[in-house]
């Protein structure tokens, strides 16, 4: 494999651990701040972190803002994904949604042949095969019982919406892409993810009491703003220019299996041996994936 297909790789594992901790944290202060508000406030932040970044590094050239409704596309679709799956789980359970996502890798699959003509040979669909079902095992606890009384109603339907944008906008970062750098192609995408947050959330970002949210809070906000969404989105960014679409997503399979390291971490109960099925599944997924990349070399 070449530098930037290694690069990629790496950087989709370093996204999903990134991801993984938002879900960790975001549960420590779901109870003192609407989804809604902290949607736009992780994008505000992101904005500014990234809008210095490309003012230090490379700037924005008038190439850049060439049809910037591309932007508002990417962004769009980002920010519709948020606000779809806030939507949802005002019925969905945290964990049904969680089952859903695990349809992203294959959506976006599905799309990259219809947007990019990206073949996928059957290496990557037993690999996804593979990985959906290690996933599904670490979320549901390896627990037959949670998996059988799986319910789908309303809110996956409305979640699942979210996860076709989120499958589109993966393809369509290269489609789109004119030659512009993973930093400023992430400004605008950003940028037009935050438009739409904010027009959402504008109501409950008016009706915070800032001056009364705990440190804990505020640190929350911090990581989100800079790693979950800044960070996560240039490496995701980077990734989609050298790796095709359901190889990209393929790493979200693993954010459950961060998620159980992340509560390590935060002092929470080790989850069942059996789990740990679920986590080698992903792991023997990855590894197919890796070998096709290698076989085609």
């Amino acid at each position: 494999m070449n530098s930037p297909t290694v690069l990629s790789h790496g950087a989709m594992l370093l996204f999903s651990a990134l991801v993984a901790g938002s879900f960790s944290l975001g549960h420590m202060i779901a109870n003192e701040i609407t989804p809604a508000a902290l949607t736009a406030l992780r994008f505000v932040i992101a904005a500014v972190v990234i809008g210095v970044l490309v003012w230090r590094t490379c700037g924005v050239s008038r190439d850049d803002l060439a049809a910037p409704w591309r932007y508002l596309l990417l962004g769009g679709l980002m920010g519709a994904y948020f606000i779809l799956m806030f939507e949802g789980l005002k019925t969905a359970s945290a964990v049904s949604a969680s089952a859903v996502f695990t349809l992203t890798p294959v959506l976006s699959a599905i799309f990259g042949y219809i947007l990019l003509s990206q073949l996928v040979t059957s290496r990557i669909v037993v690999a996804l095969g593979i990985g959906a079902v290690g996933a599904l095992w670490v979320i549901f606890r390896a627990d037959f019982d949670l998996i059988l009384a799986l319910d789908i109603g309303r809110g996956e339907g409305i979640y699942f919406l979210g996860c076709i944008a989120h499958a589109i906008y993966t393809p369509l970062v290269r489609k789109l892409n004119r030659g512009q750098s993973p930093v400023v192609s992430t400004f605008g995408t950003i940028l037009g993810a935050l438009v739409l947050t904010l027009a959402y959330g504008f109501s409950d970002l008016m009706a915070i009491d800032y001056e009364g949210l705990r440190p804990i809070v505020w640190g929350t906000l911090i990581y989100l703003g800079v790693f979950a969404s800044a960070a996560s989105f240039l490496l995701i960014q980077y990734s989609t220019l050298h790796l095709p679409s359901s190889k990209v997503m393929a790493y979200t399979y693993l954010t459950p299996s961060w998620v159980i390291l992340w509560e390590l971490t935060l002092r929470h109960p080790l989850p069942p041996l059996m789990v740990w099925l679920g986590v080698v599944a992903i792991i023997l997924a990855l590894c197919l994936l890796l070998r096709d990349e290698s076989s085609r070399q």
